[in-house]
């Protein structure tokens, strides 16, 4: 049985808007975190909401860390970019956390139950926000997109644990 931890949290109040890096956010059912572009209703994917998932977005630090030194580009050399994980414009950054391995299943972040709905697959819109590249070297490994179950609040440090 895994378990990992939030290593940081970040939210930004609209679309293509820098995220902020915080220590703690109030998780609301059916909203996503307070404050954030999604939750505002002013995202670059707000109008979409019917298919599901941007309420919480999730990233492992290892994927971010990756594309510096561990992901080869077409000619066989490494990718070399450096992102932080707010960069990655997802809200939840976690160490030691199998993402991929959350779809369709429910697990704890701190006191909150997430649901994981689908794989948050790279998109030009953030390679066009960050640098080239970063769209081929997150394909499969940028994340989860999630629903909020319940309400609580999410904090820097939290665990993150399957729900059993």
């Amino acid at each position: 049985m895994w378990q990992g931890s939030v290593v940081s949290l970040h939210i930004a109040p609209k679309a293509s808007a820098p995220m902020e890096s915080i220590e703690s956010v109030q998780a609301v059912p059916g909203r996503g975190l307070a404050g954030d572009r999604y939750f505002l209703e002013t995202g670059t994917y707000s109008p979409h909401r019917s298919h599901g998932g941007r309420e919480v977005t999730l990233i492992e630090t290892e994927a971010v860390a990756a594309l510096f030194d561990g992901v080869q580009n077409a000619e066989g050399g490494r990718l070399g970019i450096k992102l932080s994980p707010a960069e990655a414009r997802r809200n939840i950054a976690t160490s030691g956390v199998p993402l991929n391995h959350l779809v369709g299943h429910e697990f704890w972040v701190g006191p909150v139950l997430l649901v994981g709905t689908r794989l948050c697959e790279p998109c030009k819109h953030l390679e066009k926000l960050t640098q080239q590249g970063v769209l081929a070297g997150l394909i499969h490994r940028g994340g989860l997109r999630a629903r909020v179950l319940t309400e609580g609040v999410i904090r820097v440090g939290d665990s993150v644990r399957p729900k059993r």
